[in-house]
């Protein structure tokens, strides 16, 4: 198994870990505060969409790169689409809650969606830039 070629998930999977650590303790520390509580998803499920979608995404571009690295791109944009509606999907129920935290629950889904976004975007542009 060559691992060079599947570093992209590698990193993908330490920066989220990363992340999802130093979320998890923002809400550690605001853990009496009534607006951080009550959300329709928990943040680990919100991370475990996000992380698988990202790991899919990678795991498609990297299948692209090897048969033709000029549509790497396309795809992801193609891919992004459909996460982007399938994030749709996910937030239509917290969208359609009764609770009183939604503001802020819709504000930390997007902030992890635009989290994940910038981690495929910038390991797709590792992948663009690298010399076959």
């Amino acid at each position: 198994m060559n691992f060079k070629k599947y570093k992209p998930i590698i990193e993908v999977l330490l920066l989220s870990i990363l992340v999802y650590l130093a979320h998890k303790l923002f809400f550690f520390l605001n853990n009496n505060n009534p607006n951080f509580q009550g959300f329709h998803f928990p943040i680990e499920t919100i991370y475990g969409f996000f992380f698988i979608c990202s790991i899919l995404i990678i795991l498609v571009l990297i299948k692209v790169k090897e048969k033709n690295i000029d549509n790497v791109g396309y795809t992801f944009l193609l891919v992004t689409c459909i996460k982007m509606g399938f994030s749709y999907a996910v937030l239509s129920p917290i969208l359609h809650s009764g609770n009183p935290n939604v503001r802020i629950e819709k504000i930390d889904f997007f902030f992890i969606f635009a989290l994940f976004l910038t981690i495929e975007t910038i390991v797709t542009a590792r992948i663009l830039n690298k010399k076959q």
